[in-house]
C-alpha cells in the first residue's frame, strides 16, 4: 500500500515538472490562441513594428450624423379602377404590366341597360317640354283676355301656376336624363393617369357590382419611401433633408429628399410617418424594401473610427504615438456619424482634445503597453 501511494506521488510530480518544462497548460485548460499570444507580445514588448495600415491619422473629415431608416417603396400615384355602375364587364383585354395612357379606355360595362334608361329619361323630358309649350300658350291667351276685360285675373293666375308646374316638371325630367347620361358615361372605364397595370381583379363576362375592383394602375415614374420615425427622432426632421438609400435587390445607391412629414403621431406607437422622394427611379418596383440613412446634420470635425476607442479604463482613451512611443490618451467624444455613406458598419466619432495629424493605433492591435517604442516596417515611413 505504501509503495503504491509513493508511486502515484512520483507520477504526479513528474507530470508537473514535464508540463512546466514544455510550457503547456495544466490538464483541463485550453492552450492560448494565436491572437492572444500576439496581443500579449505587443503589450509586453519594448518595441513593436507597425505599418501605415495599423494607424489612423486624426484628420478633419465631413461627418454626417444620420438616422437609420427603413421602409417600402410606394408609387406616387396608385389608383384602383372600379365599376361605377353594375353590369357585365366587356372588352377587358389589359393584363399586368401593360402600359396605359391618361384617358385610355380600359374596358366597358354592358351599356344596353343604361342606353335605354337614358332614352326613357330623355323622352320623359321631351314630353315635359311639350307641356310647357301648351301651358305657355294658355297663359298668353288668358293674359290677352284679361287685358281686354273678358276674363278675371283668377283665370290668369291659374294658367300661370300651370305654366310654372310644367316648367318644374321639365327641369326634373331633364335632371333625370342627365343622371341617366352620367350612368352611361360611367359604364366606360378610363385610365385616370398614364402608368402601368399592376393588378387585374376581373375578367370579361363577369358580373360587376358597384365599386367592384377591376384594375390597379401605378405611375412608376416617381417613387417615395414611407418610413416610421420615433417620437424622439422626429423632432430633428426638416423638409429638404437628404438620404442615401439601398433598395432590395439592387447594388445601386439611391438619393432621396424628405418631402413630407405627417403632422399627427400614430395611435399606440406614437411614431411619426415621414415620406422621402427618390430622385432616380430607374428599375424600381413598388413594395421593395428600402433601408438607409437620413442625413440630419453635416459637420467637418476631427474624427476616427469609433471602434478604435478603448474602454478598458475609467475613461475612454485612444492609443496614440507621441515622440515614437505609445501613449494612452484620455479623450472626449462629440457627434457620431458616417463619412457621407450608408455603410453602417463603419461609424466614426468626433474626438475632442487631440491635435490634428495625431497618429492613433487601430483596434486590431489590441491594448499596447505605454512607452513601447514604435518602429515602422517600411524604410522612411514615419508618422
Amino acid at each position: 500500500m505504501v509503495f503504491k501511494l509513493k508511486t502515484n506521488l512520483d507520477i504526479a510530480l513528474g507530470s508537473c515538472i514535464l508540463t512546466a518544462l514544455m510550457g503547456c497548460q495544466p490538464s483541463g485548460q485550453s492552450h492560448p490562441s494565436v491572437a492572444t499570444q500576439e496581443n500579449t507580445t505587443l503589450a509586453n514588448a519594448g518595441q513593436i513594428e507597425l505599418s501605415s495600415s495599423d494607424v489612423t491619422v486624426l484628420e478633419a473629415r465631413e461627418l454626417v450624423s444620420g438616422l437609420p431608416i427603413t421602409g417600402n417603396l410606394k408609387a406616387n400615384k396608385d389608383a384602383f379602377i372600379k365599376a361605377r355602375v353594375a353590369g357585365e364587364l366587356m372588352d377587358m383585354r389589359l393584363k399586368e404590366g401593360d402600359v396605359v395612357q391618361a384617358g385610355q379606355i380600359l374596358g366597358r360595362i354592358d351599356p344596353i341597360e343604361y342606353q335605354r334608361r337614358l332614352r326613357q329619361a330623355q323622352e320623359t323630358a321631351d314630353a315635359a317640354k311639350a307641356q310647357i309649350d301648351i301651358a305657355q300658350r294658355q297663359y298668353d291667351n288668358n293674359k290677352a283676355l284679361v287685358d281686354q276685360g273678358f276674363i278675371s285675373k283668377t283665370a290668369l293666375e291659374s294658367s300661370f301656376s300651370n305654366l310654372q308646374t310644367a316648367q318644374a316638371t321639365f327641369r326634373a325630367a331633364q335632371a333625370g336624363a342627365d343622371v341617366a347620361s352620367k350612368a352611361l358615361d360611367d359604364s366606360v372605364l378610363r385610365a385616370p393617369f398614364a402608368g402601368q397595370v399592376s393588378a387585374r381583379f376581373a375578367q370579361s363576362g363577369e358580373r360587376m357590382g358597384v365599386d367592384a375592383k377591376v384594375l390597379e394602375i401605378l405611375d412608376i415614374s416617381h417613387f417615395e419611401v414611407e418610413t416610421t420615425i420615433s417620437a424622439t427622432d422626429s423632432t430633428g426632421l426638416k423638409i429638404g433633408q437628404e438620404a442615401l438609400l439601398k433598395v432590395e435587390g439592387s447594388t445601386q445607391t439611391f438619393k432621396a429628399v424628405l418631402t413630407r412629414i405627417n403632422p399627427s403621431a400614430q395611435t399606440g406607437s406614437r411614431s411619426v410617418l415621414a415620406y422621402l422622394q427618390l430622385k432616380d427611379t430607374q428599375g424600381l418596383r413598388q413594395g421593395l424594401f428600402v433601408q438607409g440613412t437620413l442625413n440630419l446634420t453635416k459637420r467637418t470635425v476631427l474624427c476616427i473610427p469609433i471602434k478604435d476607442i478603448q474602454n478598458y479604463k475609467a475613461e475612454p482613451f485612444v492609443q496614440i504615438i507621441d515622440a515614437g512611443l505609445v501613449k494612452h490618451q484620455s479623450i472626449k467624444t462629440g457627434i457620431s456619424g458616417y463619412l457621407s455613406t450608408i455603410d453602417n458598419e463603419n461609424k466614426w466619432t468626433e474626438i475632442i482634445g487631440l491635435a490634428v495629424n495625431t497618429p492613433v493605433l487601430k483596434s486590431h492591435l489590441g491594448v499596447v503597453r505605454e512607452s513601447v517604442q514604435v518602429k515602422f516596417t517600411q524604410v522612411g515611413e514615419k508618422l
